[in-house]
């Protein structure tokens, strides 16, 4: 039986709007293109085999509307994201910060891993990256939050 749209919304939104806004950096774009997802869902003629089809279609199809997003030559000047506006708990706001100032290659890869609990294979069908690349970025971005994290300690 099919889910109907708010169902869907219900389900999926807080997470893709999640995963856009650290792609992103900006709370406003992560609306749009979280708007041009459900778009696209509802205009989809196919059905999906299963929720876990659906939700890594959704998935997919957010990482490329931000990729365009962030390759279009119309993007404007943003308002920078509020941690506040992803995370309810004080102390996953000081590594939710490190990971939105992290190079854009491994954020989407570091989020789905540790926020959404994908694994590695799952990923690599998300983003179109052979296992070995989702380990790599997933590896860079370890080494990049613990020189953060290291830095920040050193610094206090």
């Amino acid at each position: 039986m099919e889910e109907t749209f708010e169902q869907v919304y219900a389900a999926c939104g807080e997470m893709l709007y999640r995963l856009a806004a650290l792609y992103l950096g900006s709370a406003g774009e992560a609306e749009d293109v979280l708007q041009d997802v459900f778009v696209k869902l509802l205009s989809r003629r196919r059905t999906f085999q299963n929720e876990e089809h659906r939700k890594r279609w959704l998935i997919r199809v957010t990482v490329n509307l931000c990729k365009d997003h962030l390759r279009s030559a119309r993007r404007q000047k943003t308002v920078p994201l509020e941690e506040r506006d992803l995370v309810g708990r004080e102390e996953d706001r000081e590594i939710l910060s490190l990971v939105l100032g992290m190079p854009e290659i491994y954020r989407a890869a570091v989020h789905l891993h540790y926020y959404e609990g994908y694994s590695v294979e799952e990923i690599g069908k998300i983003l179109g990256l052979s296992v070995s690349a989702v380990k790599m970025r997933l590896k860079r971005g370890r080494e990049y939050l613990r020189l953060e994290m290291e830095d920040g300690n050193g610094h206090s």
